[in-house]
């Protein structure tokens, strides 16, 4: 009995957690370090990191497409909030190429000083050398994050013990972790502590993700380490539901170094005027923080455009009955039939799907959307799916995708600042080969072909104005066609020879609309 006694002493975790968050908090604050941790004012890193976008894949809900390989050097003063961050980030996609940038969070205001995305706005494109401010989405995306893996956030919650509460413990990977929920300035977190030892192991954050409704998005610690008497993670994970989305190890932490107050330094033609931190229940969490790591944020509080370069979204008329959204980053394709609307894609989130519903509307007046057909599964593209499903309109997706969005239209959306918060009974068609969608008098079809952006790829053609709709493999009116084919526009040449389509001009997802002869010459150069 006493032997039995003592081995169940020994197999004790060091803490033994007390039913008051506030003492799981103080725990946690003393194994980090106490006094020292209390007294923390600067810290200094560098680390290298790799970002994955999930739904980017080659294949919907696939594996994930590595994006980025980057180092970078951090410098924050803990006790005002300013943050120095000098990236080199190498990109592997959607193209090859290295940013080297700083961003500058300091007073409420975000700065970037070099080119940090494809997506410049014209502030960035007109400023030499390259710099703009940040958007208030992004500050409050960027802040949210910077609290998220500050040292001192357990040294912050203990001093407003009222803003900590208890949670049950939460089951991650079968493991029991007790739990606290902190409500900080601009974010609601749960804090997840390691049973053993008291340090904080995940910290969480309920995000809308637009294709997988409500989710976790979790700052995973491990591998702590002691330095200037103080444990910090140099192992640091993101994980959405889940999967690793970035993946963090720190090589160096230097603990109250002596910063100028030239580090955090922001112009004050920058300063002067930037925009404001937005409302938490207004930032697109996903889309701000994501898009970066495929480098191409449009760091706009507008979202979809650059409200100082466009007016905002459009509907120009592309051919009798047929519509292009333009004015943003990425477009949509409406075409008028009979008695309904057919649409391609559902760009950026369900903002631009309702603006486009709205100008349907007044456009083609009493014709609902009846059928939205999707190009692919690519998150910029697909992310408003939810608004013209929950509308009653058929959704339409290539080969092998079927699945996958009748997950995407059935997952939770109760986060969403404009998700359609409704059970949705999606009628969801897979396309094998070909679809038509006619009226008796006016045939649209998507044709599924090959190509090397995504599979379950469909080509849209309006056959009566002979125009077709791609979006990635080619942007018409936007790039200028190259001397030889590439991969994409080969992959448009093949799928109009493939279903003997007759098209005179395409429009596109990105740009606007472009002569598919010219594209053929290119073709015939190619050859």
């Amino acid at each position: 009995m006493k032997k039995t006694l003592l081995l169940a002493l020994l197999a004790a975790p060091i803490f033994s957690y007390a039913a008051s968050p506030a003492e799981s908090v103080d725990k946690a604050v003393q194994a980090m370090g106490g006094s020292n941790l209390q007294q923390l004012k600067t810290i200094t890193l560098k680390a290298r990191t790799k970002h994955w976008e999930p739904h980017q894949s080659v294949q919907a809900g696939g594996e994930m497409r590595f994006s980025c390989d980057s180092t970078y050097t951090q410098s924050r003063d803990l006790s005002t909030g300013a943050t120095r961050t000098d990236w080199e980030r190498n990109y592997v996609y959607p193209a090859t190429r290295t940013y080297k940038f700083s961003e500058v969070l300091a007073g409420g205001t975000g700065y970037v000083n070099g080119i940090d995305t494809t997506g410049r706005t014209k502030q960035s494109l007109e400023s030499k050398p390259p710099q703009h401010t940040m958007s208030g989405l992004r500050v409050a995306a960027t802040t949210r994050e910077l609290t998220r893996n500050s040292p001192t956030l357990l040294v912050e919650m203990a001093k407003n013990p009222k803003r900590v509460q208890a949670v049950a413990d939460q089951n991650v990977g079968g493991k029991s972790l007790p739990a606290v929920r902190y409500q900080g300035n601009n974010a609601t977190y749960i804090v997840m502590f390691d049973p053993a030892t008291g340090l904080p192991e995940r910290i969480r954050t309920r995000d809308y993700e637009p294709l997988e409704g409500d989710s976790n998005y979790d700052l995973v610690l491990s591998d702590w380490r002691s330095v200037g008497g103080i444990k910090y993670p140099y192992k640091q994970v993101v994980q959405l539901n889940g999967r690793n989305v970035i993946e963090t190890g720190v090589e160096d932490v230097n603990v109250n170094p002596s910063l100028g107050a030239d580090v955090f330094a922001i112009p004050e033609a920058y300063r002067a005027g930037a925009p404001k931190m937005a409302a938490d229940g207004k930032v697109p969490y996903q889309w701000v923080l994501r898009r970066p790591f495929i480098g191409t944020l449009l760091d706009s509080d507008a979202v979809l455009y650059d409200p100082k370069a466009s007016s905002g979204l459009r509907l120009v008329d592309v051919a009798p009955g047929v519509s292009q959204v333009q004015g943003g980053t990425h477009n949509s394709l409406i075409v008028e039939m009979d008695n309904f609307l057919v649409v391609f894609d559902a760009p950026i989130g369900e903002m631009q799907s309702k603006w486009t519903i709205d100008a349907a509307s007044r456009k083609y007046s009493g014709k609902p959307f009846k059928y939205v057909v999707l190009t692919h599964h690519h998150m910029d593209h697909s992310n408003g799916i939810r608004t013209y499903a929950a509308a009653g309109a058929t959704v339409v997706v290539g080969q092998g995708n079927g699945d996958f969005f009748r997950k995407v239209l059935a997952a939770p959306d109760s986060l969403g600042a404009d998700s359609p918060k409704k059970k949705i009974n999606a009628n969801v068609v897979e396309v094998a080969g070909s679809y038509i969608i006619t009226d008796g008098k006016r045939d649209v079809g998507a044709y599924l072909i090959e190509n090397p952006h995504a599979q379950g790829y469909l080509m849209g053609y309006v056959k009566d104005v002979k125009l077709g709709f791609v979006t990635d493999l080619w942007s018409p009116g936007r790039d200028p066609l190259p001397p030889r084919l590439n991969p994409g526009l080969a992959a448009v040449v093949n799928g109009v020879k493939r279903w003997n389509l007759e098209p005179e001009r395409f429009a596109g997802g990105h740009g606007s609309t472009g002569s598919f002869p010219e594209l053929l010459k290119v073709a015939a150069a190619t050859n």
